[in-house]
């Protein structure tokens, strides 16, 4: 099991990106204060992985989204 091993595929990475943005930009705009800033801090484990195409827990659990066709195999 290689812990580094890209286990995301690019219908996974894009949603953790789009999910990412909204809880960035939900805490900077909308809400003000602790909350906005623990909705930054919580938008790091979606962005991060989605940058690298590796999630650390896919790996330790053996999941792998990266073969998975998100429409078709028109996005390769």
């Amino acid at each position: 099991m290689k812990i580094f091993q890209k286990n995301m595929g690019p219908l996974d990475r894009c949603l953790r990106i789009i999910i990412g943005i909204v809880l960035i930009l939900l805490g900077t705009i909308y809400v003000k204060g602790v909350i906005g800033t623990v909705l930054i801090i919580l938008s790091i484990p979606f962005i991060l992985p989605s940058i690298f195409g590796v999630c650390p827990l896919y790996s330790l659990l053996g999941i792998s989204t990266k073969n998975i066709d998100c429409c078709g195999g028109c996005c390769r």
